[in-house]
């Protein structure tokens, strides 16, 4: 089966360099909560900025010492929506001069025709949010009136400026739900054709979604609309994948070589996994790598992980979500709760 992985591919001889040098390959990059929705799925309950924020020149050492450790991409997270960042275009232009892939997740409702131009011209990849093609589902979900006809605008913006090409993919993020369960097989041909990466991911159980039960789905639900997508994928475009958790298509591998660095400079291994393993204004990101017993721990997830995970015959390319292992159980290491293979939790 092939495996994908989202934006840049790092060989298994570069992330085992990382991981015995402390280093990075890519870091995720939160600029603020502030946010223009109110997606009842929010991992970061954004919507206005928090107190305490990162400086401009803070985001800035940050992208510094990322790169001195050897990352060759940052993934712009925002924490909120990155758009809403007054400096969000100084932050990419400085990325971009450090000669650093750039990813982008956006909501894409505050993006204009100068700014598709610019994201073209910094090499900037794209991943919009498309949760529906129903205006009412897409609503809901972002929990704001109008947020579909926005995304759309933003959408047919990024692509009149020239996207997606070889070099400068587009993605379309969208969280697997109760609301938009029956549309994902359509909305996965609708963006295979056009060319546009579907990164369908499977819902986390923090922030605001553990607020709506209604938006969670059985292990065997989630099992299901994964064989279809990737049915779906090998008989009409020739995409091979053994289907997993937690997202479509793609291996995560994020926590061997990358971190996240949230809106106050705590250091987590992931978005999912909000525990800190340290704060840039207290220890350089250098040290917490080094140091951190957590961020070990998870650099060699593969020989650490537990129960029903540490037995799968798909050990060597997955090790499920380790945000949703540590939201359900509390446990960052324990075998992740809503994979379908795992027979401990629904048997």
């Amino acid at each position: 089966m092939t495996r994908l992985r989202w934006g840049a591919s790092f060989s298994q001889e570069e992330i085992e360099n990382c991981k015995n040098e402390n280093g990075l390959l890519s870091m995720e990059l939160e600029l603020s909560r502030e946010c223009n929705l109110r997606c009842i799925y929010c991992y970061a309950e954004s919507g206005d900025p928090i107190t305490d924020e990162l400086s401009y020149e803070e985001i800035l050492s940050a992208i510094d010492q990322a790169v001195e450790l050897g990352a060759q991409k940052i993934v712009v997270l925002g924490g909120g929506e990155p758009l809403c960042y007054p400096g969000i275009f100084d932050v990419l232009n400085y990325i971009h001069a450090k000669n650093v892939e750039i990813e982008l997740f956006t909501n894409g409702m505050l993006i204009t025709k100068d700014a598709a131009q610019t994201f073209i011209r910094l090499g900037v990849k794209p991943v919009i949010k498309m949760n529906s093609f129903r205006p009412e589902v897409q609503d809901i979900l972002a929990g704001q009136k109008g947020a579909f006809t926005a995304i759309r605008n933003g959408l047919t913006l990024l692509m009149e400026a020239g996207y997606p090409t070889k070099d400068l993919p587009l993605g379309a993020q969208t969280v697997i739900c109760r609301h938009n369960l029956e549309e994902l097989p359509a909305m996965w041909i609708w963006l295979r054709e056009r060319g546009i990466i579907p990164y369908f991911e499977m819902l986390t159980l923090q922030g605001r979604a553990k607020r709506h039960p209604d938006l969670e789905l059985s292990p065997e639900e989630l099992e299901r609309i994964f064989e279809t997508l990737a049915d779906i994928d090998a008989k009409k475009f020739g995409n091979f994948w053994e289907p997993h958790p937690s997202v479509a298509a793609f291996c995560c591998d994020r926590h061997e070589y990358s971190c996240t660095v949230s809106v106050t400079g705590d250091i987590y291994p992931c978005p999912g996994v909000d525990i800190p393993a340290g704060n840039i204004r207290h220890a350089p990101l250098s040290e917490i790598l080094r140091t951190s017993p957590l961020i070990h721990d998870l650099r060699n997830i593969r020989t650490n992980i537990k129960g029903t995970c540490a037995q799968c015959d798909l050990k060597a390319q997955c090790y499920g979500c380790r945000g949703m292992a540590y939201q359900a159980t509390g446990d960052y290491l324990a075998a992740d709760p809503l994979c379908w293979r795992n027979k401990t939790y629904h048997a």
